[in-house]
């Protein structure tokens, strides 16, 4: 027996408006003034701007400045490259980057729409018919359901960085969820059209973050349709297949022809993919679990109710399908050797979907449960988050304010009344959420995680409003390579360095710096990185540098005490 029983004011729609309004509350802050920062964002964000101002080989062979990213498949930043070469003059090179993260942004989000409502409105995912009628309507239920699982899905903490950045794993992500859609659509209509985008979003999705997970979800589908629809069976195998082969296949024929830089980044691109998996070990599964917990949340109470609710309809196509795929995904991340964030993002969109199919069946008591501590704890937070700003703005409370300067040595605060308002009107809208959450007390399924998702929103709005000056002050290498550049000549023929991607990025992008490519050219100029421990005429530094060369500059980010970067100039 179905263990859904829902009368129709259950699935009243989320009102359009309201949704809009969420998801630019949810992807424009973060998006306007900020730096790339370091780590991936600043790195990702090289890659696309030395393609945008590079020629053929560039875009081939993705690379920062001429230090080769073997790792990175290179769709997603040819999207970015796009973007700013089509945007840049208009709003500079880090925003229109940025418009690739909005786009990835809205496929992830109509993916996991579309997706659960096609699941939603199948029959055997429809309520049992209450004795005297007044059950809801397919299509009203449906949409119901991909209204929650869009909630789940922006109230995600382990999307919010990454959907808001310029890496490859914001287009991963939305190909998963697009992929998902591609696959109900396909057991729904066995359309030609959709197993054509089906084989497209596989190779795409090769082309973004590597073999592993696109293989892992076309045999996830392919079995599927071996024990459900296996009419299916000679589309996928002789359209969608050979699709998802053409595409890596074309950028690899390309690469073996033009050799760019005289490399061949594929085989680079295949050895990493060979290191994304190994046999079981106690590390990756401990992170797994250990940071699977706060990556998924809210969606993981929900997802494993729907499993445990649905337990005698494993075959039907609303459980089975997302089921299938976040198992598959969940393996693949356990196998991955490599412990990052990145091995977690292919599991948000089945666990959305699976979450929403959750929400008819959760008990009152776990809804309201889920509800307090979202409250509490995301009132708290932005309440952190306030006092934090004022005691930077007014020196009080003192011990705040030490702490936040403490960080953050030579920070000076700035007031925008922009920001400021923004955040005040953000926080009153807050406050009038919970307050109709709390005294309607709405029969309507998606009340159980508008509470989570709009305090995540509520938080990540006040940090990239309130705190942005700050971060920017803290993360990025902005500031450090005008000072380079500073102590550079006018005239200099390169750069050598052993500095990472994000530095080298930021070294390039803010401080023009010209960087050694990929041939052995003898460059006047040395750029390292090291512990701020080391002195400047220690053994160990002079050794890696020689004797002929003489220190120029050293410094370091104020607030990063375990990095420092020093120049060396070549003597004759």
């Amino acid at each position: 027996m179905k263990p859904v029983r829902l009368p129709a004011a259950a699935t009243l729609a989320l009102p359009r408006w309201g949704l809009f309004v969420l998801a630019l509350l949810y992807i424009l802050p973060g998006l306007f003034g900020r730096d790339p920062w370091k780590n991936d964002d600043a790195g990702s964000f090289g890659i696309m701007w030395t393609m945008a101002h590079g020629g053929i080989a560039d875009w081939l062979a993705p690379h920062v400045a001429g230090l080769p990213m073997p790792q990175e498949g290179p769709f997603a930043f040819w999207i970015g490259a796009f973007c700013i070469k089509l945007f840049g003059p208009l709003m500079g090179d880090v925003m229109a980057s940025r418009v690739a993260a909005i786009g990835f942004f809205l496929l992830g989000t109509l993916s996991v729409w579309y997706a659960t409502y096609l699941l939603g409105r199948r029959a055997e995912a429809q309520p049992l018919r209450l004795a005297f009628g007044g059950q809801p309507e397919p299509l009203d239920y449906g949409r119901t359901l991909a209204d929650g699982a869009v909630l789940i899905y922006l109230g995600f903490l382990g999307l919010l960085v990454h959907s808001h950045s310029s890496t490859a794993g914001a287009l991963q992500v939305a190909l998963v969820a697009f992929i998902l859609y591609t696959a109900a659509r396909l057991f729904d209509t066995r359309s030609m059209r959709m197993t054509i985008a089906l084989g497209l979003a596989l190779g795409v999705s090769v082309l973004t973050r590597g073999l592993v997970v696109p293989i892992g979800l076309g045999a996830a589908i392919l079995a599927l349709a071996a024990m459900r629809d296996r009419a299916l069976l000679p589309r996928l195998l002789l359209v969608a297949l050979p699709l998802a082969i053409l595409l890596p296949a074309a950028w690899a024929l390309a690469c073996s022809l033009m050799q760019p830089f005289d490399r061949m980044p594929v085989s680079d691109w295949l050895d990493w993919n060979a290191r994304m998996l190994s046999w079981p070990a106690w590390e990756p599964f401990k992170y797994f679990m250990k940071n699977g917990i706060w990556f998924a949340w809210p969606a993981w109470p929900f997802a494993g109710w729907a499993v445990y609710a649905w337990r005698k309809q494993f075959g039907a196509l609303h459980i089975a399908l997302p089921l299938l795929f976040f198992n598959v995904v969940a393996v693949l991340a356990i196998l991955d050797p490599v412990a990052d964030e990145n091995i977690l993002l292919p599991l948000l969109p089945p666990l959305a979907m699976l979450a929403a199919f959750g929400l008819p069946t959760m008990k009152r008591g776990a809804i309201n449960a889920v509800d307090w501590f979202s409250v509490m704890t995301l009132t708290t937070c932005a309440a952190f988050i306030w006092v934090g700003w004022i005691a930077k703005q007014t020196g009080w409370p003192v011990q705040l304010a030490r702490n936040a300067f403490k960080l953050a040595p030579g920070f000076r605060p700035e007031f925008s009344w922009v920001a400021f308002l923004v955040a005040a009107a953000a926080t009153a809208g807050w406050f009038v959420l919970v307050n109709w959450r709390i005294s309607r007390r709405p029969q309507v399924l998606w009340r159980a995680v508008v509470l989570s998702s709009g305090g995540v929103i509520l938080c990540w709005l006040l940090l990239m409003t309130l705190w942005l000056p700050w971060g920017n002050y803290m993360k990025s290498y902005a500031g450090v390579a005008q000072q380079i550049a500073h102590s550079l000549p006018p005239v200099r023929n390169c750069v050598s360095s052993d500095v990472g991607p994000a530095q080298r990025a930021s070294f390039a992008f803010f401080g023009q710096i010209p960087f050694a490519r990929f041939t052995s050219m003898r460059c006047d100029f040395l750029l390292l990185q090291d512990k701020s421990r080391v002195g400047a005429g220690d053994e160990p530094l002079l050794k890696h540098a020689g004797d002929n060369w003489l220190l120029l500059w050293e410094g370091h980010r104020p607030s990063d005490r375990d990095e420092r970067f020093r120049l060396f100039r070549r003597v004759p």
